[in-house]
């Protein structure tokens, strides 16, 4: 088996499909689209300034067995001061030899760009999906997550990896909310001045957009761990990539008087089932899957993405407003139930969710190790 760097764009091909092979017979896993692999490892603006490598292990036939990608992100380094290689698209088949070969060839590569340290499976930043799957591999994950065999843990672990952080998700089954929590959010949105801004309308507005992302960035270098604050160029692609696709009546934006952005929570009906369907490509079908899942009524889940507040009104009970809104509008929609994204089992909002009927639904993990 030769562990071989991804060097031309037939190999490329063959790293991105990989994974659909691996998980052909697994009802849970959730296909990317191919196209937006390839132009998240080639074009994505982190790499405006982010260094990678990709490698394939492949049989004398050309067959590939796994993958892995590695990647240096000088601005998490300097923020906080580490000399750290991440590693991602990771996918093995059940060989612990191999897989060790590719962890130990992103190794040898970091070590020869100077890091110490190497952890994963992360992306180039927080956009990218991370976050290893150890526990609810009987779930089908969000279309923004990894989906992983459970013996992936148990090889990392073997290999001398130790847990750096882990990610919760819970599953909330949704439920009207009381008219005491309706009577707080109307005195807090009176008292402080606070109004509800239609999605569409910051859409159209170039300007609103700028100021959204830039409350998006302040907001999450505060509040999410070890978040690296998005360049100018990150903030334009994402703007392109996942604003246009934000349903009005599935998340809530919450404005102070002068139109300052405080706090907000983006959802988005679930398109996981809609990106098994496609398997991984847009044509001749999936783009109809796709589009249905965004823009149908009768899609029973929900994936609730972002919420967050700006620093001034943390304490002041503004997540009462952002859950209060979005559950009007679900009633409206007949949702079922909601996935929560991934959020740090440090983070004191995960116990929000402790106030609603829920139950645990995957818990991820970022690994660490020293680099031999």
């Amino acid at each position: 088996m030769e562990i071989r760097e991804v060097k031309t764009r037939r190999d490329l091909r063959k790293f991105i499909s990989f994974p659909d092979r691996l998980y052909a017979k697994c009802p849970q896993y959730v296909p990317a689209l191919h196209a937006d692999q390839m132009n998240m490892l080639t074009k994505d603006a982190a790499l405006e300034y982010c260094q990678h490598k990709m490698w394939i292990a492949v049989d004398e036939r050309g067959n590939v067995y796994g993958r892995i990608c590695a990647m240096i992100n000088p601005h998490y380094n300097e923020r906080y001061g580490t000399r750290h290689c991440r590693f991602g698209w990771f996918d093995v088949v059940e060989d612990y030899e191999l897989a060790h070969n590719l962890i130990r060839t992103a190794e040898r590569w970091a070590k020869s760009k100077g890091m110490t340290r190497i952890h994963g499976p992360l992306s180039y930043n927080t956009l990218g999906k991370q976050g290893m799957l150890v526990e609810g591999f009987e779930n089908v994950p969000q279309a923004n997550t990894i989906y992983n065999f459970a013996y992936y843990p148990e090889f990392l672990e073997r290999m001398g990896f130790v847990k750096e952080c882990d990610w919760l998700q819970y599953k909330i089954l949704q439920t009207e909310a009381t008219d005491r929590v309706r009577n707080i959010a109307a005195r807090l949105k009176e008292r402080y001045k606070l109004h509800s801004e239609d999605m569409d309308k910051i859409k159209n507005d170039p300007e609103r957009v700028k100021q959204f992302l830039h409350a998006y960035n302040e907001i999450f270098s505060r509040s999410v761990y070890n978040f690296i604050p998005f360049t100018e160029a990150e903030m334009e692609q994402e703007a392109k990539a996942s604003l246009s696709m934000i349903r009005s009546d599935y998340c809530t934006v919450l404005c102070e008087e002068n139109g300052d952005i405080a706090a907000f929570g983006i959802c988005f009906p679930s398109l996981s089932a809609a990106l098994q369907k496609a398997k991984g490509h847009m044509f001749p079908t999936g783009w109809y899957h796709l589009l249905k899942a965004l823009k149908s009524d009768d899609n029973p889940v929900v994936d609730l993405m972002i919420m967050g507040g700006a620093e001034k009104w943390e304490g002041k009970g503004i997540t009462a407003l952002i859950h209060c809104d979005l559950e009007e509008k679900f009633r409206k929609l007949h949702i079922e139930y909601n996935i929560t994204n991934p959020q740090i089992e440090t983070n004191k909002a995960v116990n929000v969710w402790s106030t609603y009927s829920n139950e645990p639904y995957m818990r991820r993990r970022c690994y660490i190790k020293d680099i031999d």
